[in-house]
């Protein structure tokens, strides 16, 4: 028995809602199918499918077969496709979104190498500080900061990225540096929104996640302005690392609480679909996953 062609009938069977639409999208006589499938279950020593005269029903050893053979499928898939990626030419139309600031930074400059490489492909990149749903807005791949919702999205890790918490020289030699989380609630703040109203910050204290109330002078619904306002001694701000790296690395903003910091967030990449993904996104998805792993914090 061919244990992939007998994968790819039984994955066919469940996708097409029956044996004789798979027989005729694979170009195969029905009963073929019957008896790959039948051979199958014998093989597995389960029942895959429940048959009637009207529908197909995936038993619950079905279901959970049926999840391995397209990840074996895919990864199949994939492993070919890499053999062809450096002599294949990629071509065609790609929607990617990802946040604003980390898009400007981290994101464009591979988007324009990827461009220069690639003459025949075309990108509409989306800079959007709030979540975008990839099959209403015809998204192709999503760069996403953060916890993921459970989804049928397919998710590739590219990275973490810290949480961390600024002031200026200046502020801190006026203020003093904050001990605990909580003084910062008597301490002048910077809010930067990010897609979210939030007016607590939470910390890690003695193992526990603890929310801390802020009053802030300024509140800004983008980064760059907000960082600009700690720079210049505002108050103390909360950004994701990536976002406050110049100033850092210059000295016009250092780190405060470090070690009330919350576990780093995920960067993962986001596309709809594993099997159906086409070269030229598997091209541009592998090449953001190595720039973004090299700028984790």
């Amino acid at each position: 028995m061919d244990k992939l062609a007998a994968m790819a009938t039984f994955v066919a069977i469940v996708e097409h809602g029956s044996l004789t639409a798979a027989a005729q999208a694979l170009g195969k006589a029905q009963p073929t199918m019957v008896r790959s499938l039948a051979t199958l279950e014998a093989h597995l020593g389960v029942r895959l499918l429940r048959r009637t005269t009207r529908r197909l029903a995936l038993t619950a050893e079905g279901r959970d077969y049926l999840d391995r053979c397209r990840r074996i499928l895919a990864d199949v898939d994939e492993a070919e496709r890499a053999m062809d990626s450096s002599t294949v030419a990629a071509r065609g139309a790609l929607r990617v979104t990802a946040p604003v600031t980390f898009g400007q930074l981290h994101v464009m400059p591979v988007v324009n190498d990827f461009l220069q490489r690639w003459p025949e492909v075309n990108i509409d990149l989306l800079l959007l500080d709030r979540p975008v749903d990839l099959l209403e807005e015809g998204i192709d791949l999503a760069v996403r900061i953060g916890p993921l919702a459970d989804s049928s999205l397919v998710a590739v890790p590219a990275g973490a990225m810290r949480q961390v918490v600024v002031a200026s020289p200046a502020l801190l030699a006026r203020t003093g540096e904050p001990r605990t989380p909580a003084a910062l609630s008597s301490l002048p703040c910077v809010r930067f929104l990010g897609g979210t109203a939030a007016t607590h910050w939470v910390f890690s204290v003695d193992g526990k996640t603890v929310q801390v109330p802020i009053a802030p002078r300024l509140t800004v619904n983008q980064a760059l302005p907000a960082v600009s306002a700690c720079v210049a001694g505002l108050g103390f701000g909360r950004f994701l690392a990536y976002q406050v790296r110049a100033p850092l690395a210059d000295g016009t903003l250092r780190c405060v609480l470090e070690r009330h910091e919350l576990p780093p967030l995920p960067v993962s990449l986001l596309t709809s679909e594993r099997r159906a993904m086409s070269h030229r996104l598997r091209l541009l998805r592998d090449a953001l996953k190595e720039a973004l792993l090299e700028q984790s914090a």
